[in-house]
């Protein structure tokens, strides 16, 4: 890829790549944007098929956090980590203390926390190298995982999509297809069980599907039919590009709503929903819900505070669908609108972020 093309074209900031032979360490680190304070985003672990891909997720996603960020009201920058590795055979202490170190470079204009192919205990590994980093053991005055929040947050948007969709947040009797059953996913699902939704599920994991079946009362199909079955609401709940030419004309629902980042493989599909009457919740604003639970650790972490602001995600998205009408534009620009009208904002009176402020998470090494 033409990299330094890209950064200039989505105006990136700074892209670090991570090497170190002995753990065989292979990272990208992207930091997108820090008008608004640090960059924060997930620390993600994947096998990719070639280092480009990695690269492009990075940034890709590290975009995201910017603007996940900005909407969600947070003095947050967004940036990304990608490990280019099998989560399941490559983790090791030294790969994550490593990367630590890297972080720690950085002087806090990024922090990490968990994502997809790490958890809380590769987490604690960093924080042996660093304090820039958020979602470690509760031990540590941490929240721990960010799931059930990110879930949580993706509930009370979805009820907010369901009033605009369906004129009530009542979802009971709704139907909701929920594609991968993840953590996210399942605490989504039982979210969703308790408000008397009935479920339609696919995952790769039998072991959840099965799970959802007997615990939750949903009904099993697989991976490949999910996207075309009739609901009143699709859940992307597990990698991203989902909503793309092969799949968005299948699509039987009046809303789309889910946890998956970068639903949308190009902005021209979310044109396409708009045009075939399908309620789109844009997917970096209806799963703030973990980074807005993590970044309430850099102020002395509260969980009754961080749930209250999860919550507020329902008022966020009613929010950007009344800019969405008035503006009479499909609900992916108009987020976009909306975050980069703070972005803006605060340009004009902050400068890029400078290591030494108080956003730093307030902690001693374990």
């Amino acid at each position: 890829m033409e990299l330094f093309t890209y950064l200039e074209q989505y105006d990136y900031e700074q892209v670090v790549f991570c090497h170190d032979a002995s753990s065989g360490l292979k990272a990208v680190i992207a930091i997108h944007d820090t008008t608004l304070g640090p960059a924060l985003g997930g620390c993600r672990m994947w096998t990719y098929r070639s280092e480009d891909e990695a690269v492009l997720d990075a940034l890709r996603l590290a975009r995201g956090m910017t603007y996940k960020a900005a909407a969600a009201g947070l003095n947050l920058g967004g940036g990304k980590t990608v490990i280019l590795g099998n989560p399941r055979t490559d983790k090791s202490e030294a790969l994550f203390r490593a990367l630590g170190r890297y972080i720690q470079s950085l002087g806090g204009r990024y922090i990490t926390a968990e994502d997809v192919g790490t958890n809380v205990h590769d987490m604690d590994i960093i924080h042996q190298e660093t304090n820039f980093v958020t979602g470690i053991s509760k031990t540590y005055g941490s929240s721990g995982n960010p799931s059930p929040m990110t879930a949580l947050g993706v509930f009370r948007g979805m009820l907010a999509t369901a009033k605009v969709a369906f004129g009530t947040d009542d979802l009971a009797g709704k139907t909701v297809a929920i594609q991968g059953l993840g953590s996210v996913g399942y605490a989504l699902a039982e979210h969703l069980h308790a408000a008397g939704a009935n479920l339609i599920v696919a995952d790769i994991n039998d072991t959840s599907v099965d799970r959802a079946v007997k615990e939750l009362g949903a009904r099993a199909v697989s991976p490949a039919e999910i996207i075309g079955e009739r609901c009143d609401i699709f859940a992307p709940c597990a990698l991203g590009a989902v909503i793309n030419d092969d799949t968005i004309e299948r699509l039987r629902c009046g809303a789309v709503a889910g946890s998956a980042n970068n639903q949308l493989a190009e902005e021209r599909h979310g044109d396409r929903l708009h045009e075939m009457g399908i309620v789109y919740a844009p997917d970096y604003v209806i799963n703030a819900g973990g980074l807005i639970n993590v970044a309430d650790e850099l102020e002395g972490y509260q969980p009754e505070r961080a749930q209250a602001k999860v919550e507020a995600i329902y008022d966020i998205m009613l929010q950007l669908y009344d800019l969405a009408a008035q503006e009479g534009l499909p609900s992916h620009k108009a987020a976009d609108r909306m975050a980069q009208a703070r972005i803006d904002q605060i340009r004009g009176v902050r400068s890029n972020y400078i290591a030494g402020a108080k956003t730093a998470p307030n902690r001693t090494h374990g």
